[in-house]
């Protein structure tokens, strides 16, 4: 279990009193660890899917950070607008790729960047409450939308509430609060470690979008200790593969051992005896 618990990720029912760094911290405590990392800031407002990872497994941190994100919530209109217009301007304005400013409490630079809007579908409409739900790429900014939205209705607008319900594969309905993470792992320290276990995602599982190689047993060590990964190392190679792509190394009996860069694609991988993937973070 203690192997276990540093090579896993956790996906957290964030509550709405607290920031995405204090639900690390708990984390950290509760499991007394040394090391824990977020998927994807939520505002202390905000409740929803709140990807942690634990000791070894922030190294996953990369892949797991660009997962697109899924919301529901409700927008605010300051001044009430036909359903059919509302409609309207979000599919002709707010539907594909739209430009943001980070927000002036945002950490990073605030430059005008592109984000992708997979969809903005307005559930039901109350007055001016409006219940949405959309799918966003990584790194949109919600309550920055919703402020666009009203600007280009004319009316003016805000995100009166938000909750995270998905955040690539990891899904609301399957995430865990700190109190029941707490008593699953206070039930581990008594002999029982049923509840830890169904909580605890390892690392290996977490990760089913990011493509694969396996390796020769003869092979681990050398990349263990950084050597890149050639092709007489492999036995397998997942089709797919672009240059410059993060894949994730694997033994042959299905355990991580590194992340490493694509130096070509599948095809030029699996006709070539030299190197093939830069080696980066060793798991």
């Amino acid at each position: 279990m203690k192997e276990l618990i540093v090579r896993s990720v956790i996906n957290v029912n964030k509550s709405s009193n607290l920031t995405s760094r204090e639900v690390v911290s708990e984390i950290k405590q509760i499991f007394n660890l040394s090391k824990c990392g977020h998927a994807g800031t939520l505002d202390k407002r905000v409740i929803g899917v709140l990807v942690v990872a634990l000791e070894n497994a922030t190294k996953a941190m990369p892949v797991l950070m660009g997962l697109d994100k899924e919301y529901e919530g409700i927008l605010y209109l300051h001044k009430d607008v036909d359903t059919k217009k509302l409609q309207r301007v979000i599919s002709e304005h707010f539907i594909g790729e739209i430009t943001q400013i980070p927000p002036v409490k945002s950490r990073v630079a605030r430059k005008p960047r592109k984000r992708r809007i997979y969809s903005f579908k307005v559930l039901k409409k109350d007055e001016k409450d409006v219940w949405f739900r959309t799918k966003v790429q990584a790194g949109t900014y919600l309550r920055k939308l919703c402020w666009s939205i009203g600007q280009k209705l004319g009316t003016g607008a805000h995100m009166k509430e938000l909750w995270r319900t998905n955040v690539g594969h990891f899904s609301l309905k399957d995430s865990y609060t700190l109190s029941e993470i707490k008593y699953a792992y206070e039930r581990w320290e008594s002999g029982d470690e049923s509840d830890l276990r169904k909580i605890l995602i390892p690392i290996e599982k977490a990760i089913p979008h990011v493509k694969r190689v396996y390796l020769k047993d003869s092979s681990i060590n050398k990349i263990l200790n950084g050597a890149p990964v050639r092709g007489l190392d492999v036995i397998k190679i997942e089709g797919g593969i672009k240059p410059k792509e993060i894949i994730a190394i694997f033994s042959p009996d299905e355990k991580l051992i590194a992340f490493g860069i694509a130096k070509m694609n599948t095809e030029k991988m699996r006709k070539t005896k030299g190197s093939i993937i830069r080696t980066d973070r060793v798991i």
